[in-house]
């Protein structure tokens, strides 16, 4: 693997972090990288703001074919891109919609459907969520009960899902529903695309434990779907599923998120007086961080092989569930070890005068344990890099 980018690539990654360092500096209070935009009024609409900026410039669709309003770039363009808003902690990039469902159309999407849904993300004008975990299933997604029966030119859908982050505040959903209870359980499965102004669609808001609505439960009562919006075919749902997490796992910005945070808390350290001196004057602090820019360096250069391995025209499963869990792991040792070094007043919320950086990691110290379950948890990646990585017998 080269790690070494062509001059145009590198020109491009000072254009993607410039553009993201002056737009933050329009940012909102508590604008913070991962899935706050859907937190409050105030932040919401700056997220919507410069996600209509990124569609002008071409930017939330860099590999995708220009017939669908893309720019053709390679998948270390993208990466480039998704390290730059990582790092600068931007928001405008519809995870579950420019992420996820995207390239999933791409892949499986009729033209007709490429064409009507593919264009409205690359403009920053659509977003979306996600509809597969249901109350009582947990991570076994081939147990869901949501139903999908023919109805003419329609299906209607009868279920209910659970966890649906940002549902609240988008306009479409991709889901999975069982069309045919008579299959083994990982058949029978087939995937929609919906709109969320459909009648019979309640969303109901759920609060996580820092207070914030992000999740939702989404109940669906004889929703009428047309056929003409699953995506792949009848009961094939469970293989196009399993494509769209993929998708999902393979991104850098983590990293880059990461390092952002030790960078602020190494300021920190360095401003703030302690035994007559700095945080930074003492050697387990010092130890620390250096311990953790170490394994992020390590964990962004797992991401860079993969998006060099997807750029070669492979999927990377295992390698991307890796870099998921490390990704998760380390994730968590830093905010934990952001409390720990700020100490009692690292529990002090936002809104307090005296909360180091606005409470950032009380708040990463509130949300990190479910790192492990968003996205696939942890044990499922680990099953994927046994079977998929290692060759392992499945038991």
């Amino acid at each position: 693997m080269d790690l070494r980018l062509t001059s145009q690539q590198e020109k491009l990654r000072q254009e993607f972090s410039e553009f993201f360092s002056q737009v933050m500096k329009e940012a909102p209070p508590y604008c913070e990288p991962g899935l706050w935009a859907w937190y409050t009024d105030e932040v919401y609409p700056f997220h919507r703001k410069v996600a209509r900026m990124l569609g002008e410039r071409g930017w939330l669709s860099l590999p995708w074919p220009k017939a669908y309003g893309g720019q053709e770039h390679t998948q270390i363009e993208q990466m480039l891109f998704n390290e730059a808003r990582g790092y600068w902690g931007a928001p405008g990039v519809d995870n579950f919609g420019v992420g996820m469902i995207a390239p999933t159309l791409l892949e499986y999407g009729t033209e007709e459907q490429k064409r009507e849904f593919l264009p409205p993300i690359a403009k920053g004008e659509v977003m979306w969520c996600q509809g597969w975990s249901e109350p009582n299933v947990g991570s076994d997604l081939a147990s869901l009960t949501t139903s999908a029966v023919e109805d003419g030119d329609d299906y209607i859908i009868n279920g209910r899902k659970i966890w649906n982050s940002g549902a609240h505040r988008v306009e479409w959903m991709f889901m999975v529903a069982r069309t045919d209870p008579n299959l083994p359980r990982h058949r029978g499965i087939s995937y929609f695309l919906v709109n969320m102004k459909s009648p019979g669609v309640t969303v109901r808001g759920l609060r996580d434990m820092g207070g914030f609505h992000m999740f939702n439960e989404v109940t669906f009562d004889r929703v009428r779907v047309p056929k003409g919006n699953m995506l792949g075919e009848k009961n094939r749902g469970w293989y196009v599923t399993l494509a769209t997490m993929n998708f999902e796992r393979s991104g850098v910005w983590k990293f880059a998120e990461i390092r952002h945070a030790i960078e602020e808390l190494v300021h920190y350290c360095r401003e703030t007086r302690y035994s007559g001196g700095t945080l930074a004057d003492d050697p387990r602090v010092r130890h620390q961080l250096a311990q953790l820019l170490m394994e992020t360096e390590a964990g962004r250069s797992l991401a860079y092989r993969i998006a060099w391995l997807q750029w070669k025209g492979q999927l990377a499963a295992a390698e991307a569930s890796a870099s998921k869990v490390y990704g998760t792991e380390l994730a968590q040792r830093v905010a934990y070890a952001g409390c720990s070094v700020m100490g009692m007043y690292g529990q002090l919320k936002r809104g307090s005068k005296y909360a180091p950086l606005l409470g950032k990691f009380e708040r990463l110290y509130q949300s990190c344990l479910g790192y492990n379950i968003a996205a696939g948890t942890s044990e499922i990646q680990r099953n994927i890099i046994a079977i998929r990585g290692l060759n392992l017998p499945r038991l």
